[in-house]
């Protein structure tokens, strides 16, 4: 009888277990299918149209002219596509080295000496503010006549400088403005890691008579390493999309010192209307980025946690 009564309390233990789980996945999938639509309709699907795109010729006046490897053909030979790419990279190796130093830097002062959510938040403004605006206010700072910023290196001796102006300042100069905008949000990220190392590795390093930097070259780089990962791989394929700041402040100049990538797509897109040449020059950044992060996933060894 006992088992019986066992046997019936276990099977109605686990309809209603089994019940509760399909109402869950119900309930998942009804939050899940207004992102899944997004997902496909403005990720997906502009994928698959401008990887069909790069193979015709397409201007928006006439139906779309298959032409198959053409676009690609004319892409290896295309120089300004070449310079752009390496303005991009230029740009790149900039924004990405300062970026994720300073950050680091950032994140361990705010890990080391206070954890105020004030200071969190101050830090992290210059990121919500937009990129447009951002670049509209460093367009009137560094401007070369009536900037504050030239205004005070000629107050001290040093002279004016053509900020934006001219082909050796303008890249390192868009790459800083990204910097100041930037990273306090790489900071946070970073900041967010050194929170869930453990405490005890440091308390044994200090222990053993290891000092602050030795404590940092051992353990927390070490440690720290899947997060840096990810920073990295973030940071690395959002600046390859720099356009705003660059729209703004130079549109390309000053001779086509700054003609990033991306400018160089939407004017081949928007300003010559030549969408097969722009999608496939989209299409080869896309795998430039997957190559890249690729390389950026094995090299750093993301997958894995030296926690464990």
């Amino acid at each position: 009888m006992t088992t019986n009564t066992s046997t019936r309390f276990r099977s109605t233990t686990q309809a209603k277990r089994s019940r509760r789980s399909a109402q869950d996945r119900r309930v998942a999938l009804l939050f899940l299918t207004p992102a899944a639509l997004g997902f496909l309709v403005f990720l997906i699907w502009p994928t698959v149209r401008g990887i069909w795109l790069s193979f015709t010729e397409y201007n928006l006046l006439t139906p779309e002219k298959f032409v198959g490897l053409a676009n690609y053909e004319r892409l290896f030979s295309d120089p300004v596509f070449w310079h752009s790419l390496g303005v991009t990279v230029q740009y790149v190796l900039i924004n990405i080295g300062l970026q994720t130093s300073i950050a680091l830097v950032v994140a361990l002062l705010m890990h080391r000496l206070t954890q105020s959510t004030l200071l969190r938040g101050i830090i992290l403004a210059p990121y919500l503010v937009s990129n447009v605006v951002t670049a509209i206010v460093f367009l009137w700072i560094l401007d070369v006549q009536f900037g504050v910023a030239n205004q005070v290196l000629e107050w001290i001796g040093v002279g004016k400088i053509g900020f934006l102006s001219d082909e050796t300042w303008a890249i390192p100069t868009i790459a800083l403005i990204n910097v100041w905008r930037h990273v306090g949000y790489t900071a946070l990220l970073i900041f967010a890691g050194l929170q869930m190392l453990p405490e005890d590795v440091y308390e044994a390093a200090r222990l053993d008579g290891a000092g602050e930097i030795r404590s940092f070259f051992s353990i927390t780089l070490p440690l720290l390493r899947p997060i840096m990962a990810l920073v990295l791989i973030m940071t690395v394929i959002g600046s390859f999309q720099v356009f705003d700041t660059v729209a703004v402040t130079t549109g390309g100049g000053p001779a086509n010192a700054t003609n990033v990538l991306q400018l160089y797509i939407y004017d081949m897109a928007f300003g010559r209307f030549q969408f097969g040449y722009a999608s496939a020059m989209s299409v080869a950044l896309l795998l430039v980025l997957g190559i890249i992060t690729f390389i950026q996933f094995r090299l750093t060894r993301a997958g894995s946690n030296d926690m464990n």
